[in-house]
């Protein structure tokens, strides 16, 4: 499928799959009431969670919020790039992305690929690109063109071929819009680069914070079980899972001991924060398609460094 292809499937109102250098995501017009409920019908997510909006630039940015000099400062310094920020939506901008809400999340994604797409697409009046991640609802985000494919099937057959996503995880998302910022959800982008260049320090999220992509306490999550379990505990809790005659996969630094070494589907874990967040959505997958019991993943160090990714395990491993 061409990419003059998919861009015109988006100006009919459809939706396809859209690589950007955070996971590949479900792409529709943004301003298309039937487009963007075809992303919530797909992906089975709940019509009060809204979805990000991505932008070209700062210019189009401006069609959908009320910017604010932070968002210009936070615009300057991280887009293109894993950077979303939350406004309030001016009154002219659609809500069908928005889930209705008063604020909306934008981003300016850096991929080559989705630049050029939307690049086309605002030369057909087309402005805005809602494109949360290509999977199902609450489930691990595809960071390859297959993936989306694996997940989504029929229902999505154009799927623009861009690499593997280059970060691996979600964006960061910052809300602007009750005058300080507010961190809703980590990403690449760290809390201290935020309040650098925002001059001021960046809270935690609060029970006032706007719904966001990403944050209910169940997500991210393969079809078996997950555990965190620190690498202290980890040789217990692989005894006692093969004990319990489990197939267990694990994810750890060094590879466990067991009596039958067939018995666990290992993986090695890297050093760096960064590997770790380019790797962990295809190693979830990779995990889970083995058929295990039980996921085990040697819990990562704390500090802002690890985040995102605690973040993310956190969620997944999280009762469903």
């Amino acid at each position: 499928m061409s990419l003059d292809e998919a861009v015109a499937a988006l100006a009919a109102g459809d939706v396809i799959g859209l690589p950007t250098e955070t996971v590949y995501g479900l792409a529709a017009d943004a301003a298309n009431p039937s487009a963007v409920a075809r992303i919530y019908r797909i992906k089975g997510r709940p019509a009060d969670h809204p979805l990000i909006v991505h932008v070209l630039d700062a210019a189009q940015a401006r069609q959908w919020a009320h910017w604010t000099p932070a968002a210009q400062r936070l615009s300057d310094a991280f887009w293109p790039g894993p950077l979303t920020i939350v406004l309030l939506r001016t009154p002219q901008a659609p809500p069908w992305a928005c889930a209705g809400h008063a604020t909306i999340a934008l981003r300016c994604p850096a991929h080559p690929v989705a630049r050029e797409v939307m690049a086309k697409l605002l030369r057909q009046g087309i402005s805005g690109i809602a494109a949360p991640s290509a999977n199902r609802f609450g489930r691990v985000s595809p960071t390859r063109a297959a993936h989306v494919r694996a997940d989504l099937g029929d229902e999505v057959p154009i799927v623009l071929e861009g690499g593997d996503a280059g970060i691996g995880i979600e964006s960061t998302i910052v809300d602007l819009s009750r005058g300080r910022p507010y961190l809703l959800r980590p990403g690449h982008v760290g809390a201290q680069a935020l309040s650098s260049v925002l001059g001021e320090a960046v809270a935690a999220a609060d029970e006032e914070a706007p719904k966001v992509p990403g944050s209910l306490a169940s997500h991210y999550a393969p079809v078996a079980p997950l555990r965190l379990v620190p690498g202290a505990q980890l040789d217990s809790a692989v005894a006692e899972a093969l004990t319990a005659g489990q197939r267990i996969a694990v994810w750890s630094v060094c590879r466990p001991p067991a009596a039958d070494p067939a018995a666990i589907s290992w993986l090695a874990r890297p050093a760096s924060a960064d590997a770790v967040e380019h790797e962990l959505y295809r190693v979830l997958r990779e995990l889970d398609a083995g058929g295990a019991d039980l996921i085990l993943i040697e819990s990562p160090p704390p500090g802002e460094a690890w985040a995102a990714v605690n973040d993310r395990l956190q969620r997944a491993a999280a009762p469903r």
